[in-house]
């Protein structure tokens, strides 16, 4: 397996690139905090970049998508992260069209999929219930009725749940878990907004008798634990190639500073100490590069993904992504503290996606174990 990208897929991430840097570089983040908006992204950016296809780039030809792969979508993410971009990329392109593309049946793929790939319906899923990720702890109830099944209980921190039409919600069916889609929009789902630390939103939601038919069930009954975590590892990778993106922007901007920030009357890029710092930093990133690009390829190639690479990428980027991000505060100096410069941003997002779906310290543990220790 090559772990390079081939002539297509660098036109991809070219094209994606200058079309992030012009329309939405970092400052438009800043102008999303600034300007108050509740929704945390641009709607008009939305429908542009849905207009780039990057919307329906997992979504099968037949459903009105492009079928180009996860690699695709992990290049797009990429790019994204260089600039802070917030949009329903990752909670809907990538994780909610993974979940239906893979596990719907034909109805459900047919009603939810076109309308994700022409940009008018977004996808949201709803599976942690505490601090603490934990996919296998649910206490979320669906008790069987003769019209199909009444669901209650809670999740929090629901990535875009403030903004989602349809929700994909794990929970307890008696022998196991299931996952059901549930639309935002039904009597007894109560939605609170909160904005996290990197001006992006995220919800919590409340389920209270909420009526659902058994054609809303998604996959098997009781299947959908192993249903979630291979759901659960597209995200993960997915949020991977976002803090890749971040990681070398974060780093090229540092290594800009070094070459024009003089103290004691030169250069601090002369410095030995920063020199030694910014090549190990350096190495750490090219070797991310490479086990991004493999986690991708491996889920084109199997469809039930890989999860040994999975937590290896996600833990592997959220030190690498952490470094990069705390480095280049430090190389910056006090003024690396400050709102005025844009580095800050960086690690404040940086530090939501490390938590997204499992820490550095998670899965060291989830490696460990699929290794048999």
């Amino acid at each position: 397996m090559a772990l390079v990208l081939n002539e297509e897929q660098q036109m991809l991430k070219d094209a994606a690139r200058d079309f992030l840097q012009e329309r939405a570089p970092v400052s438009q983040l800043r102008e999303l905090r600034d300007s108050g908006n509740s929704e945390g992204f641009s709607r008009a950016l939305w429908v542009e970049m849905v207009e780039m296809g990057w919307s329906a780039i997992l979504i099968p030809e037949k459903y009105g998508g492009l079928g180009y792969g996860y690699t695709g979508m992990g290049i797009v993410l990429e790019e994204s992260g260089r600039t802070l971009t917030s949009s329903p990329l990752l909670g809907t392109a990538t994780i909610g069209v993974a979940a239906i593309a893979t596990n719907g049946s034909e109805k459900q793929c047919a009603s939810i999929l076109p309308a994700v790939a022409n940009g008018r319906h977004l996808l949201a899923l709803a599976c942690d219930e505490s601090g603490q990720h934990n996919p296998e702890h649910v206490s979320t109830q669906a008790v069987e009725t003769h019209a199909g099944y009444r669901i209650n209980g809670r999740k929090i921190a629901v990535l875009d749940g403030h903004i989602a039409d349809t929700f994909i919600v794990s929970v307890r069916t008696g022998k196991g878990i299931s996952l059901f889609l549930v639309p935002a929009d039904s009597n007894g789902v109560s939605v609170e907004q909160h904005p996290l630390l990197d001006t992006h939103f995220a919800a919590d939601l409340g389920f209270d008798q909420v009526a659902v038919g058994k054609d809303q069930l998604l996959g098997e009954l009781n299947g959908g634990l192993a249903m979630l975590e291979k759901i659960l590892d597209v995200g993960r990778i997915g949020a991977s190639s976002e803090m890749l993106g971040i990681a070398q922007e974060a780093f090229e901007r540092t290594m800009e500073y070094l070459k024009e920030r003089k103290q004691f009357g030169v250069l601090i890029g002369s410095f030995q100490s920063l020199q030694h710092r910014a090549a190990h930093l350096f190495g750490e990133i090219e070797m991310c590069k490479s086990l991004v690009i493999k986690a991708l390829h491996e889920l084109d190639e199997n469809s039930g993904g890989n999860a040994e690479l999975a937590s290896l990428t996600k833990a592997m980027l959220c030190k690498t992504a952490h470094l990069a991000t705390t480095e280049a505060i430090q190389m910056h100096g006090g003024i690396g503290m400050t709102d005025e410069f844009d580095i800050g941003f960086f690690l404040k997002r940086c530090k939501i996606l490390e938590s997204l779906y499992g820490d550095h310290y998670y899965h060291l543990d989830r490696f460990a174990r699929q290794r048999g220790y």
